[in-house]
């Protein structure tokens, strides 16, 4: 297998027979004896019997063609080519240590990280909340936090970017990859301008604006997914006249008379928007925790799923 000139191997297409493959154990080997210019002593540091280390020394020398070391006496001194070596051994352990550092920190169940994901809409209020409660008993735990859309964390969730999302609605059932377990409902209500004709209502069944313009979110959203499920089961099929990526832009929209919205409530009165209960169907959305199946989560996630499921049915509640 061959590479372009300069340009480094794909660690994805490593030939196991490549020579640096080959040559790693003694490489490091190699190093300690340098560094300490005598192998009886770095051969005490590995934990190895001297005879071994001066066989793999000698064998490195063979497959490099190049001798690397000079005895002298009960000592040793690199060769011009054992320093070139060298240096470029000791940034690749370098490197390595830097990388084992990284992946120990990141499994510390004190300072951890967790990667988590999350609707929008959920990032104002819940999330924060959650991220308060957790944080009191674990200071410590690093967070790595995504927004997306349901189908786009979902997708991160199976790849491994994700340890755990926050979602709605919650994958299939029979979705064997994922494991999601329900936390709360969220009341959605109708949004509608301030002028319109039902405004000074206080309940309306959805097939009352079946006839109405829509402002929803893109294909691909969780909420839009609901929102065409509830419209279908009021015997409809929503007009969209625009869609957003947030839910208070829709409320932006809404309050501008470009149509109506089901939506979650909103942190805060928003002037030119009145939130209608719909009696029929029963407008609530599902809210769980999802992660992948038989994926062992680092330590400080676990802790966290623990935490957020120790909240179930009480998720919205921010106080």
């Amino acid at each position: 297998m061959t590479y372009e000139e300069g340009a480094a191997p794909n660690p994805t297409e490593l030939d196991p027979l490549s020579p640096a493959v080959q040559l790693a154990p003694r490489l490091a080997q190699f190093a300690a004896v340098a560094r300490l210019e005598h192998v009886t002593r770095a051969a005490e540091l590995l934990g190895m019997p001297q005879p071994t280390l001066s066989r793999a020394i000698a064998r490195l020398e063979r497959e490099l063609g190049v001798d690397l070391l000079v005895r002298e006496g009960r000592t040793v001194r690199l060769t011009r080519a054992g320093h070139l070596l060298l240096g470029s051994v000791e940034r690749a352990l370098g490197e390595l240590e830097r990388g084992a550092r990284a992946v120990r920190a990141e499994v510390d169940p004190a300072a951890g990280r967790v990667a988590f994901g999350f609707l929008h809409t959920m990032g104002t209020d819940a999330v924060p909340a959650l991220l308060r409660g957790f944080r009191a008993d674990h200071p410590r735990v690093r967070f790595q936090l995504v927004q997306d859309y349901v189908a786009a964390m979902l997708a991160r969730l199976r790849a491994g970017e994700l340890d755990l999302c926050l979602v709605s609605p919650l994958p299939a059932e029979d979705d064997p990859e994922l494991t999601a377990r329900p936390l709360d409902e969220q009341v959605l209500h109708l949004a509608v301008p301030a002028d319109h004709r039902l405004a000074r209502r206080r309940r309306i069944r959805l097939a009352e604006v079946a006839e109405e313009p829509f402002v929803a979110l893109e294909h691909g959203y969780g909420l839009r997914q609901i929102t065409d499920g509830f419209c279908a089961q009021a015997g409809f099929a929503p007009r969209i006249a625009f869609e957003g990526e947030e839910a208070e832009t829709l409320r932006g929209l809404v309050a501008a008379g470009l149509g109506v919205a089901l939506l979650p409530p909103g942190t805060v009165p928003r002037p030119g928007v009145v939130d209608l209960t719909v009696t029929a169907p029963r407008t609530r959305r599902a809210i769980g925790l999802a992660w992948v199946t038989g994926r062992p989560l680092p330590p400080p996630a676990e802790a966290f799923r623990a935490f957020v499921l120790s909240r179930r049915g009480r998720l919205l509640d921010h106080g």
